[in-house]
């Protein structure tokens, strides 16, 4: 029972701090931005607004810090991104999709040297552990297909390897205490 209580009580705890960190969230992204900012310069902070100011646009008074953060997620943000874009659009679909495959084979072969070198991991857990870690580094890294979707596919997928895999483990595991017959120790109970 108490065990249950304490359970109860810490997914309270957690749903509150999750609660709190929305409302907190939300009212700092209603902040006026150049106000703000400004505050933060006058008493010297070592973290200001400025990475957040996007090149070559006007920020008034009035605008918040949740408007220059979507005018900010909007714009193209380097060069490299820019031109792989543009040159993403001339090679076809296709061919983008294999080349996606391809990087994504790439990171998880990394890593899964990296796991059979270094570590006593089996090959079937060890390939479970880098298809995610691929998947995860794939989606950190730019690549030849524009927008999350292939990213999501990729984790998805190394997830759905992992839960299946956890699935057919557990079903196959009978419930309860496994039965030692063959053992000495029970032969030498049951003589």
């Amino acid at each position: 029972m108490v065990k249950a209580i304490f359970q109860v009580l810490l997914l309270l705890l957690l749903a509150a701090f999750c609660i709190s960190g929305y409302f907190l969230t939300k009212h700092f992204l209603h902040l006026p931005f150049r106000s703000t900012n400004d505050s933060l310069h006058k008493k010297e902070s070592p973290i200001t607004l400025d990475f957040l100011i996007p090149s070559g646009t006007y920020i008034d008074e009035k605008m918040t810090i949740g408007e220059v953060i979507k005018v900010r997620s909007k714009q193209e943000t380097t060069f490299y991104e820019k031109i792989l874009k543009s040159l993403s659009t001339l090679i076809p679909g296709k061919y983008r999709y294999l080349a996606d495959l391809v990087l994504f084979a790439f990171w998880s072969f990394l890593y899964m040297i990296f796991m059979r070198l270094f570590t006593f991991v089996g090959y079937g857990r060890s390939l479970r552990i880098s298809l995610f870690l691929g998947a995860c580094t794939y989606y950190f890294m730019p690549d030849f297909t524009v927008g999350k979707g292939d990213d999501f596919v990729f984790i998805g997928a190394a997830l759905l390897i992992i839960i299946l895999r956890t699935y057919i483990h557990r079903r196959k595991a009978k419930p309860g205490i496994r039965s030692c017959e063959g053992s000495t120790f029970n032969r030498s109970l049951q003589a």
